[in-house]
């Protein structure tokens, strides 16, 4: 006799479902198959003991289990309700009349309480797409698995309570949603521009990243606020849209990061990795693959601290996710795709004692230590780079200055305009055409990741639409070019940099002003600043 229940695995941030096959035969023998990792294969005890402590049988027969299709690795503890269940119907201590329409998932606890597993929103998108009408799953992921409409979720809190559920005598309450719709003034309940005295230039430059998605280096001397600066970010940031909302909770749900009493991420991250990260927990990886900090980070931001500090491998691995805002780790069995649509804040020092070209503090530093502390930051990294901001010390008239500086609120509601502006003129865009000449024919199917949100999305074909310069400032661009030395990728950084500004003032054409201040903003490349 075969019995058939349905459950999920992870596979990067989506799901597969996994039918769990259970026959019984003549014997006494407990078989597991089907790519099990150590965690599944331990579930066999689990489920016994939970057996015991609840009141049921587990059969004393031969009882082999395939976890279907046999070719995917099966990883975690997520199967164990879903074995259980399908043991107890197999053995007639079940009503196995709903089965076929009902995924199930969670971690048995010795004594049959459920445990909160990792992964339930990509798990509950994966079983509505695959047309079943419920979910079972523990209670602490509720939250999460309503978020999503036209599936019958119904939490539990242990195996009595499904069994009951399954068999009639006590149902299940079904879970709606609590969610309420993103509003504009999430994120913004904590720090504020209004606490950061002077700095009106640097202030200037983040509100130009948040308006555009651009990527900012900060490089300034210590104490002049360039970690204040930064942790402020994410309160000008526009608010998230629900496509956003659920992308980022489906990363974070996967490494068991989600609050559950919320279930949404519905506030921006802001990810600060320490320096001594490693280039895996950077970017994503592992044996089994899991999401890096550039990827928990999606549709938010991604700090780090003094830059030159961090392991030169460490930073290299970053230049192809900041290129193409994904993460691609590839293993012998398998290869996952992870978000990695970030905005970078990076801060340094401009030399080891932190003073060169401090404008009152000497610098201990000979020009070779500079150069070589500097060289710590690779050109191609700092090309990826939009905005390089000289952050200098804030002198003691700003520092007691009583008058109320500009607050995010403010700062905020410029950067949202600025980012309808660009909404509206990329949504008139076919996805097709976001493409390269050579990508022409992209299925419809993979068009999903072409789709451009911000100007520092922006492809060649776009630029060339876009960002059209009359005499007067594709003179000044060229000249700048000569004088600086910057590379052709520094080229597009600042058209891009410059559309983010002209929408910043409303402008739909690029002003010679508008070229002017974004070609400000790569003065500090390295072999200029340092020479």
């Amino acid at each position: 006799m075969i019995i058939k229940t349905y459950g999920a695995s992870l596979m990067g941030i989506d799901a597969n479902t996994i039918t769990v096959e259970v026959n019984i035969a003549q014997g006494i023998n407990f078989f597991l198959v089907g790519l099990p990792d150590a965690a599944v294969k331990e579930s066999h005890q689990r489920i016994k003991a939970s057996f015991l402590n609840c009141g049921y049988k587990f059969p004393g027969r031969e009882i082999t289990v395939n976890l279907a299709p046999a070719d995917i690795r099966k990883e975690g503890s997520v199967f164990d309700l879903t074995i259980a269940i399908g043991i107890l119907a197999v053995s007639d201590q079940l009503n196995s009349e709903e089965l076929s329409s009902t995924m199930i998932v969670g971690e048995l606890s010795l004594d049959g309480d459920l445990r909160p597993l990792k992964g339930a929103l990509p798990i509950a998108l994966k079983a509505k797409k695959d047309g079943f009408k419920n979910l079972i799953l523990p209670k602490a992921n509720a939250n999460e698995a309503a978020l999503v409409k036209g599936l019958n979720v119904f939490p539990a809190e242990s195996l009595n309570e499904v069994i009951g559920h399954l068999n009639g005598s006590t149902r299940l309450e079904k879970k709606e949603s609590e969610f309420n719709p993103i509003n504009e003034s999430v994120g913004m309940d904590s720090l504020d521009f209004n606490d950061v005295k002077g700095q009106f230039s640097v202030k200037r430059a983040f509100e130009i990243a948040a308006a555009g998605g651009h990527n900012i280096l900060l490089i300034g001397p210590p104490g002049a606020g360039k970690s204040m600066l930064a942790k402020r970010l994410p309160s000008i940031l526009p608010p998230m849209t629900m496509a956003e909302a659920l992308e980022t909770t489906k990363i974070h749900s996967v490494v068991g990061r989600v609050n559950a009493s919320q279930g949404l991420v519905s506030e921006r991250p802001f990810r600060k990795p320490h320096h001594t990260i490693s280039d895996v927990a950077l970017v994503g990886g592992g044996s089994y693959p899991q999401p890096g900090e550039i990827s928990l980070a999606h549709n938010g931001v991604l700090f780090l601290d003094e830059l030159p500090e961090y392991k030169r491998a460490v930073l290299e691995v970053m230049r192809q996710p900041l290129e193409d805002r994904t993460v691609t780790i590839s293993r012998a069995k398998c290869s996952v795709d992870y978000p990695a649509g970030v905005t970078l804040v990076a801060a340094m020092n401009p030399c080891p004692c932190g003073f060169y070209n401090h404008p009152e503090r000497q610098c201990s530093c000979g020009a070779q230590v500079v150069q070589r502390y500097l060289n710590k930051v690779s050109g191609p990294l700092l090309d990826r780079i939009d905005l390089h901001v000289e952050v200098t010390p804030v002198n003691y008239d700003d520092l007691a200055s009583t008058i109320e500086q500009e607050g995010s609120k403010e700062i905020r509601e410029r950067v949202i305009a600025a980012r309808k502006i660009q909404q509206e003129r990329f949504n008139k865009t076919p996805v097709l055409e976001l493409a390269d000449d050579h990508e022409k024919q992209i299925p419809q199917s993979e068009t999903f990741n072409l789709e451009v949100h911000s100007n520092a999305e922006m492809r060649p074909k776009q630029l060339r639409r876009y960002c059209q310069l009359d005499k007067k400032s594709s003179d000044l661009v060229k000249n700048a070019m000569n004088a600086l030395g910057l590379s052709a990728r520094a080229y597009d950084r600042i058209l891009k940099v410059a559309r983010t500004i002209a929408d910043l003032d409303a402008s739909e054409d690029i002003k010679t002003n508008h070229i002017a201040e974004a070609i400000q903003y790569r003065s500090l490349d390295r072999e200029n600043w340092a020479g």
